[in-house]
């Protein structure tokens, strides 16, 4: 990948749908980073997961987040926070 055909998404999980969201990108062929963060009013602890994607494969990504992080409809709670970002470089060592 090159610097100019590169996004970032940041989810920010809560709960189970990390794991299993982070198994569905796998399975789709996504590159996946997680890790252990901790934020918000309360404090909870979460999972941050790091995806670099080509701008075509944005919206796959994110359906796969819709369809794993969904909320219920009467919960004032959410699974998921994104964010998707352009990345001024992606580099490989």
């Amino acid at each position: 990948m090159n610097e100019t055909t590169t996004k970032v998404i940041l989810v920010i999980a809560r709960g189970d749908c990390a794991d299993r969201l982070t198994h569905q990108l796998l399975d789709a062929q996504f590159r996946v980073t997680e890790f252990a963060s901790m934020g918000g009013f309360l404090r909870q602890k979460s999972t941050t997961l790091i995806i670099g994607v080509k701008p075509e494969r944005v919206e796959q990504a994110l359906a796969l987040v819709r369809e794993v992080c969904a909320s219920a409809p009467d919960s004032e709670e959410h699974n998921a926070t994104v964010f998707v970002l352009e990345a001024e470089q992606f580099i490989h060592f």
